[in-house]
C-alpha cells in the first residue's frame, strides 16, 4: 500500500502557475493549482463597468474623495497562496506607491469578487477564508446571473460580517465605497440592440 505521504502529489509551484496558457486564470489556493477559463463577456462587462465607476471617484478623485488604488485582476501573493480576484483595491495611506514586482504582498483593503457558476463555490469557500486570513477589510462579491452584491466585512473575530445584501436595479452606498451611489442596474449587462 506504501506511504500516505507518499501518495499526496506536491503542493503546486510557482512554475506550475507560470506553465499554464495564458487563455486560463490560474491560482494556487492550500497548494493546489486551480485552473478556470478567462471570465466570460458578461462577467468581464460586469467588472470592467464596476472598476469605471468606482476608479474615477477612488482611484482619480474625480467626483469622489481619491485615495485609493483599484485594479483589475491583481496577482496577489498571500502566504503561500496566489489569488487572482477580478479587483481589488488598496488605500493610498497603506500603500503609497505601486510595487515594482508584477504581483502584491500587501493584503488589498477590499476586494470584489464576480461570481460565475464555474467559480462561485471557489470565490466563496476557498477564497474568503484565505483574505479573512490576510486581514483584508472588505469583499463584495457581485453575482450578475442574481443581479446582486454582497457586502462582507471583517469583523473583530476574524469572521465576515454580511453587511448588505442587494438584488436588481436599486441604488446603493455600499461601504467601503459609501462616499458615492452606485447605480446597479447600470452594472447588469443589457442588450444594446
Amino acid at each position: 500500500m506504501g506511504d500516505p505521504a507518499e501518495q499526496r502529489p506536491a503542493p503546486a509551484t510557482y512554475a506550475d502557475l507560470e506553465a499554464v496558457p495564458a487563455h486560463l486564470v490560474a491560482e494556487i489556493l492550500a497548494g493546489v493549482l486551480h485552473t478556470f477559463p478567462r471570465p466570460g463577456p458578461r462577467h468581464a462587462s460586469v467588472a470592467s463597468r464596476l472598476g469605471i465607476d468606482l476608479g474615477g471617484p477612488f482611484d482619480r478623485g474625480r467626483g469622489g474623495p481619491g485615495g485609493w488604488w483599484i485594479l483589475f485582476e491583481p496577482e496577489l501573493h498571500l502566504g503561500g497562496d496566489v489569488l487572482v480576484p477580478d479587483l481589488a483595491g488598496w488605500r493610498v495611506e497603506r500603500m503609497p506607491d505601486l510595487p515594482d514586482a508584477a504581483f502584491f504582498v500587501l493584503p488589498p483593503d477590499w476586494i470584489c469578487e464576480v461570481l460565475s457558476p464555474s467559480t462561485a463555490a471557489h470565490d466563496r469557500y476557498g477564497k474568503l477564508p484565505v483574505y479573512a486570513r490576510e486581514g483584508v477589510t472588505w469583499v463584495w462579491l457581485v453575482d450578475p446571473v442574481e443581479r446582486a452584491l454582497e457586502v462582507h466585512h471583517l469583523g473583530s473575530r476574524g469572521r465576515w460580517e454580511v453587511e448588505m445584501v442587494v438584488r436588481g436595479d436599486v441604488s446603493v452606498r455600499a461601504a467601503p465605497f459609501d462616499a458615492i451611489e452606485l447605480d446597479l442596474a447600470a452594472l447588469w449587462p443589457r442588450s444594446r440592440g
